[in-house]
């Protein structure tokens, strides 16, 4: 009996938390993905896009992980609006409510993966929380053109407030709105590098640490 235990000893860990945490070739898998992933952010500029003829296998798989992130972002955008849709909240804070969910998000999947050893999937938080960011640069960058946006380029499909253009003249600073932008498109950059850097470092240089002090 005891040999037939150690025999599936390797099917029930003692150590759950460990047995969770991704091996060196998952952690490969997801560094050359979110690595590629972050070439491709670059190159198509997935929040302005537009329609247009798709050329290639590449862009096409890159289309639909579009559509995936501008549905995520847009649903926890819109969530964080609806809340205060709810509640009796301020003009002011039910628009800003939005952008903070965007934000929150990520970062509360970061916080959570962080807090269980993953350090993996938190740094894929991370990366997310830097895309947020820069959905928001680009929606900040368009504060200037008008109040309103129209139906067509709403994510509920009608029309509605400009969020930045609302808060930012709100608080005085809506010729800044470029600048404000600017800085924020350089944090989701810098976000986003950084936890590439991360994978890389724990897929490649920590593991291998690990497995030599082993």
């Amino acid at each position: 009996m005891r040999r037939r235990r150690e025999k599936f000893s390797h099917l029930f860990p003692s150590a759950k938390k460990d047995a969770d945490l991704p091996d060196r070739n998952a952690k490969q898998a997801l560094f050359w993905f979110f690595l590629l992933f972050l070439l491709l952010y670059f190159k198509y500029k997935p929040y302005h896009s537009g329609s247009h003829l798709i050329h290639g296998t590449l862009e096409y798989f890159f289309t639909l992980y579009q559509f995936a992130i501008n549905q995520t972002i847009g649903i926890v955008h819109e969530a964080g609006h609806g809340i205060c849709y709810l509640l009796p909240c301020p003009t002011f804070l039910t628009v800003l409510n939005g952008t903070l969910f965007q934000w929150l998000f990520p970062l509360g999947v970061a916080y959570y993966y962080k807090k269980r050893g993953n350090r993996m999937a938190y740094l894929v938080g991370l990366f997310i929380f830097g895309i947020s960011l820069d959905y928001s640069a680009w929606y900040m960058s368009t504060a200037l053109q008008s109040a309103i946006v129209p139906a067509a380029k709403s994510f509920l499909g009608v029309d509605g407030l400009h969020d930045f253009h609302y808060i930012f003249k709100t608080l005085g600073v809506l010729d800044d709105a470029t600048l404000i932008s600017g800085v924020t498109k350089g944090l989701s950059v810098l976000v986003m590098i950084g936890s590439i850097v991360g994978m890389f470092l724990e897929t490649y240089v920590d593991s291998g640490k690990k497995r030599r002090i082993v």
